[in-house]
């Protein structure tokens, strides 16, 4: 009789999925241009500047700025869209932290919304309940790949007067009704970070079709300056937050193979859905016809009325002992975060206690129930599982039916 691969058996996997970061010659090539350039820093380089040309064709919007990476995008962000002391911003509680820190390092204050269990982003009817005479701006989160509602966020924001900031970091080419997230909202960021579907290691971007937020972004993100000043002229308080030519070179690269990647993600995606659908106490993600994701991440629930009363934690250690490299996601929401509970803020509590702002914020008593039940029952799968072959995601559904078989042995 067969065994689990964690009681002693035989994996039903033991050959690696696609090896990750991805790379091919075009990277050495475009990295030795750099090198042998000697313009190592953005200043006077050219490959900063022709990624961004590209990734703006690529999202389908009209500016881009490269950054060193995700979470000071969103920090830039906030600054363009004038987000200080004393104002609120609107964001998912199933997020990375970064989301609700960016925020408070604007010396703004992080409100978090619950989410919709059906995709794992933000909920509009959420949003709109936290709404308050200090929101400033919403900041959906396109979690996983899949873009937010965006019709009836951008229609909540039109209403109160708000900014939209897309957190567009898992989503690159991702699109809503046909459009690409991030030129959707009035600023969107992205982020090039190790696992990321187009990666430099390290590294970020923010787009934009506005003329004044671009002149804002490309001032914070360089010390302050502006284009047609001496170069010791700084004008905001900000800092160096440039990528290098070494990091745009590999994004190059990496962009001019992404369509392809983006479509074989996009048919295993849809190949796993039809396998999961049919287990179960596994119920994949289907995403409405308006979104295309872009798979960052694979998303199940999990049942364990399925699987014998197994717990989570028990089936992700039986799944990974059979070759199958599955995630448990967020332990918990973001307002459960010992940042939060504890209020481990700046030394004399700011924002919270600025005098702009003046209101008692206590994460402890927030309670969002559908975010809850996604740390319960989701899991993940990276982005690599689905850049291989059928067999490949055949694999992942075998090893659930064999640990939903042998859960016993658990």
């Amino acid at each position: 009789m067969p065994k689990l691969a964690i009681k002693g058996g035989a994996p039903v996997r033991e050959k690696p999925f696609t090896t990750w970061p991805l790379y091919d010659e075009r990277e050495k090539e475009l990295l030795l241009e750099a090198l042998e350039s000697r313009e190592w820093g953005r200043m006077n380089g050219k490959m900063n500047d022709t990624f961004e040309e590209k990734f703006s064709q690529f999202q389908r919007v009209k500016h881009t700025t490269a950054v060193c990476n995700g979470t000071v995008a969103l920090r830039i962000a906030l600054f363009a869209a004038g987000v200080g002391p004393g104002d609120e911003v609107i964001l998912p509680s199933y997020t990375f932290v970064a989301t609700a820190t960016s925020v408070i390092e604007a010396n703004a204050i992080p409100i978090m919304a619950d989410i919709e269990i059906d995709t794992f982003n933000i909920d509009p009817e959420s949003v709109e309940q936290l709404i308050t005479d200090r929101t400033k701006a919403i900041m959906p989160v396109h979690f996983g790949g899949a873009p937010a509602d965006m019709d009836r966020i951008r229609e909540i924001a039109r209403r109160h007067n708000l900014v939209v900031i897309e957190d567009a970091a898992q989503a690159q080419g991702s699109e809503w009704q046909g459009t690409r997230v991030g030129a959707i909202g009035d600023v969107g960021t992205f982020s090039f970070q190790l696992s990321k579907n187009m990666t430099s290691g390290e590294g970020g971007a923010l787009v934009t079709g506005d003329n004044n937020m671009h002149e804002k972004i490309r001032s914070f993100y360089n010390c302050g300056r502006k284009p047609g000043h001496p170069w010791y002229f700084h004008f905001e308080i900000s800092s160096n937050l440039r990528l290098s030519e070494f990091q745009a070179a590999v994004l190059i690269a990496q962009l001019e193979r992404e369509e392809e990647n983006l479509a074989k993600r996009i048919e295993n995606a849809n190949y796993l859905d039809e396998l999961l659908s049919k287990i179960e106490g596994i119920e994949p993600i289907i995403y409405p016809e308006q979104v295309k994701s872009s798979y960052y991440l694979y998303i199940f629930k999990y049942d364990k009325g399925g699987f014998g009363d197994l717990s989570k934690e028990r089936f992700v250690e039986a799944l990974n002992a059979e070759g199958i490299p599955v995630m448990p996601g967020y332990p918990f929401p973001l307002y459960r975060q010992p940042l939060f509970v504890e209020g481990r803020y700046w030394q004399k509590n700011c924002p919270f206690s600025c005098q702009f702002y003046g209101r008692d914020v206590d994460y402890s008593k927030i309670y969002h129930p559908k975010a809850e039940q996604a740390c319960e029952m989701g899991l993940w799968l990276p982005n690599f599982v689905l850049l291989g072959e059928r067999k490949d995601v055949e694999d992942v559904a075998e090893a659930i039916l064999k640990v939903q078989r042998f859960f016993g042995e658990v």
